[in-house]
């Protein structure tokens, strides 16, 4: 996501050298969808991977879709199995491979059963063109009708310090059913990295810019929080990010956060949180100031329909 327009362009930053450099360090997740950009992600991650495809899983997305209404960009979602299927074309043409290891549904349809959009996507399983089948932003009573037509491998929401409402019926619901979980946004969408103080840290066209949550007042009421990640990352002789990273890590084995960068220090920095190791105490403290936080609005941006949830 962060190599598309999304976050405010890439000038000046070379996607194959910051994607080179993870798969260096160890990296073998890779995550884009199609929309992002729209396309241009999935090309870019396609280009860099181009002579390392057996080092890495390639996960992508679809469902996702723009169109111009009274002059605007609205934001839909199709789920159909017509869709499915000329999505799965598009993004193995732009990613230059013959199959994706890891293929979700970016957004629910309200619209289409999930029963035919997961049937459909089997059909893609059993087509060769696809390895796994995964959800993004689902509630439990689409987690469990969605398991019931063929397995998901994984289930992608919104999961840091800052955002933690799917603790108390999604991840208990994911272990279960044997779903893997795949947060995204673990810094708290840069937040929880201590560098946005206000809107102006922000460049023109980030999408955070029109985030309820990264307005000046909501910033500032927040800044317990980053204080206490802050003041954790000094007595483990880290930086707050890792501690972030380190604390998402620490939720369980089948929890595989997917930090997003365009620079390769903040990459180098977000690999290493893998070796913080934090204390009891710094658990309590760090689960103490971050439950009571009011979850976050996974919309990234406006949406014409809201993501399922339970």
């Amino acid at each position: 996501m962060s190599f598309s327009a999304i976050y405010g362009g890439f000038d000046g930053v070379d996607p194959d050298e910051v994607i080179g450099r993870a798969l260096d360090l160890g990296v073998t997740l890779l995550d884009t969808a199609d929309i992002y950009g729209p396309k241009v992600s999935e090309e870019v991650v396609g280009r860099a991977i181009a002579n390392r495809r057996d080092e890495v899983t390639v996960a992508t997305k679809f469902g996702l879709t723009f169109k111009t209404v009274d002059g605007q960009m609205v934001r839909g979602v199709d789920g159909t199995p017509e869709y499915v299927r000329k999505s799965i074309d598009g993004s193995l043409g732009r990613l230059g491979l013959d199959h994706v290891d890891l293929y979700y549904l970016h957004r629910p349809d309200p619209d289409t059963p999930i029963e035919e959009t997961v049937g459909a996507m089997a059909e893609l399983v059993e087509a060769g063109k696809v390895r796994h089948l995964g959800l993004s932003e689902a509630s439990v009573d689409t987690l469990r009708r969605a398991a019931a037509v063929h397995p998901i491998a994984a289930l992608q929401s919104e999961y840091s310090l800052w955002s933690r409402d799917i603790e108390a019926e999604i991840i208990p619901t994911c272990r279960e059913l044997g779903i893997g979980l795949v947060p995204y946004s673990p810094l708290g969408r840069g937040y929880l990295t201590g560098t946005i103080g206000s809107t102006d840290d922000l460049a023109q066209g980030d999408f955070r810019r029109n985030n309820p949550r990264f307005t000046d007042d909501a910033l500032a009421a927040n800044q317990a929080v980053v204080d206490t990640v802050t003041a954790v990352a000094k007595a483990r002789g880290c930086t707050p990010g890792q501690v972030a990273l380190a604390w998402v890590l620490a939720q369980g084995d089948d929890v595989v956060p997917i930090p997003g960068t365009k620079r390769t220090t903040y990459l180098e920095q977000n690999v290493a949180a893998a070796e913080v190791e934090l204390t009891d105490d710094d658990f309590a403290a760090l689960n103490r100031i971050s439950v009571d936080i009011p979850r976050s609005d996974p919309s990234w941006i406006n949406l014409s329909t809201p993501p399922q949830r339970a």
